[in-house]
């Protein structure tokens, strides 16, 4: 009988070890899984970031503008730009709209 125990103990043991050793393989494999994808979500905001930080600022643009295009570059009303559709081989002429809802 006292055989039958330890036995029993010896292949509970076994069969625990089993358990917390797939358990800890799935828990590293979704953090594997999650730190690859924060590194994606670092490198987006790291690209983001720069062309907030340098791009979109009017200053920088001023300067790329005079560095770059001299004067090529001309201020053009953003009220007079208009849009050329094509609808049943008709041309239609209409105002830019910025905003979805005016369309």
């Amino acid at each position: 009988m006292k055989k039958f125990f330890v036995t029993l103990f010896v292949f509970s043991l076994i069969f625990s070890t089993a358990i917390v050793k797939n358990s800890t393989k799935r828990i590293d494999d979704e953090i594997f899984v999650l730190k690859e994808n924060i590194r994606d979500l670092k490198k987006n905001f790291e690209n983001t970031r720069l062309e907030f930080d340098y791009l979109s600022s009017t200053e920088k643009l001023l300067q790329f503008q005079n560095l770059y295009f001299d004067n090529e570059l001309i201020k053009f009303d953003i009220q007079k730009i208009q849009t050329i559709t094509r609808k049943n081989n008709e041309i239609e002429i209409g105002q830019l709209s910025f905003n979805k809802n005016e369309e």
